[in-house]
């Protein structure tokens, strides 16, 4: 079901990721729980893919998995919506942004480091090419590929060694499920 690569150096770059299949909405939402329950204060989980790749319904299983009550969609429009549950779930999309520069004029960067989870959907747009991101360098990274009908491949990467930690964690959890 799954793999993973890397080495055990630290290092601030990509060193580790994960491939797992989810062959539905559903699944793609457990993949969501199971992370869900890792998720410690300050992490934060960063989504890409195209439109309906299945970002919003991972999002969805975060909010399960921390316990929120609430219905999690898309803060497409607001960009940001807050939800509570055994932590604060700052659930981002930045679909509208235009400038990453606008995040920082907006006041997010207390978000990130806070007492929460960050989810950001369309992180792409809060990054610039050779600067640091407003979320800081340590995050888990996903990236959701389109497969046939409702299939995806959820890749998952770690940046800096919060994103290797939970990564780690990650794995572990997985293969304890399928086990």
């Amino acid at each position: 079901m799954s793999s993973v690569r890397g080495d055990n150096a630290p290092s601030s770059a990509e060193s580790a990721s994960l491939d797992l299949p989810s062959e539905s909405v559903e699944q793609t939402r457990r993949l969501g729980v199971i992370l869900g329950g890792l998720l410690a204060p300050g992490d934060v989980v960063l989504l890409y893919g195209e439109l309906g790749a299945g970002k919003t319904a991972f999002a969805q299983g975060i909010g399960r998995g921390l316990g929120v009550a609430a219905t999690v969609n898309s803060p497409t429009f607001t960009i940001l919506k807050e939800y509570m549950g055994r932590l604060p779930l700052y659930h981002f999309d930045l679909y509208r942004i235009e400038d990453a520069g606008e995040l920082e004029s907006l006041g997010f960067a207390d978000y990130f480091a806070g007492d929460g989870v960050s989810v950001i959907e369309w992180a792409e747009r809060g990054e610039v090419d050779g600067a640091d991101a407003p979320w800081g360098p340590d995050a888990l990274r996903v990236r959701f590929e389109r497969g046939a009908g409702t299939g995806r491949l959820l890749h998952f990467s770690a940046a800096g060694s919060g994103g290797r930690r939970l990564l780690d964690r990650l794995a572990d959890a997985i293969a304890r499920e399928v086990a």
